[in-house]
């Protein structure tokens, strides 16, 4: 083999490999998230560790610093993923045809989805979120007033057709019923409802009592 020949082979058999570790990198950075994610909802900000973290994903805990600074740094891509789409989704239900009723079970059903394929981001981002700094703090709350108006949005418009109780308090309806959603995380894990079946029943319980009679 000629050495031109020995060189180039050498050079594509060094482009293959780093290109395959670019390619490998995103999807394991995603894993190493997914470890914070699973170690912050089990143990919460202030219990965990990234030793803990290391040992989740099967690292030293030298090279968690590879991928994230320090434990604040993880805990925001965490609750970040967490807070992803809620507002999106809800004001593309808001703002979307059918009546103030189908908009609100439309509203429960979406809000509750993300807890069967990311559970462990959400419990993060509804219990942990307080132990953000400050900046990420004022992202994520923009996001969720965006959230909490997209539903006062719909219960207000209820109310206005006579659809709804007009009686009612749009503000303290929004909390309450955010309130029932938001907690499904911290008790579901230990019953065998289906995500839907939960959506459905607060849902129901809540139109139930602010329909007009």
């Amino acid at each position: 083999m000629s050495r031109t020949v020995a060189v180039a082979r050498s050079r594509a058999g060094k482009r293959s490999t780093a290109e395959g570790a670019a390619a490998a990198e995103p999807r394991r950075s995603g894993e190493i998230i997914d470890a914070a994610a699973r170690v912050f909802a089990s143990k919460g900000f202030h219990g965990a560790s990234t030793q803990d973290i290391a040992h989740e994903f099967g690292i030293r805990q030298a090279s968690i610093y590879y991928y994230f600074p320090s434990k604040d740094v993880a805990l925001e891509k965490v609750c970040l993923i967490g807070a992803e789409g809620f507002y999106e989704r809800a004001r593309a239900i808001a703002d979307g045809e059918g009546s103030a009723a189908e908009k609100l079970a439309q509203l429960c059903v979406a809000h509750t989805n993300p807890l069967i394929d990311r559970a462990d981001y959400v419990r993060v981002f509804l219990t942990q979120r307080q132990f953000l700094p400050q900046t990420s703090r004022r992202k994520i709350g923009r996001w969720s007033r965006g959230l909490e108006r997209a539903f006062e949005r719909v219960i207000t418009s209820g109310m206005a057709s006579g659809e709804f109780d007009q009686a009612l308090d749009p503000r303290l309806t929004t909390l309450a019923l955010l309130g029932a959603l938001n907690a499904v995380p911290l008790w579901l894990e230990k019953e065998t409802f289906a995500v839907d079946s939960v959506a459905q029943a607060i849902s129901k319980v809540f139109l139930q009592g602010i329909m007009r009679r």
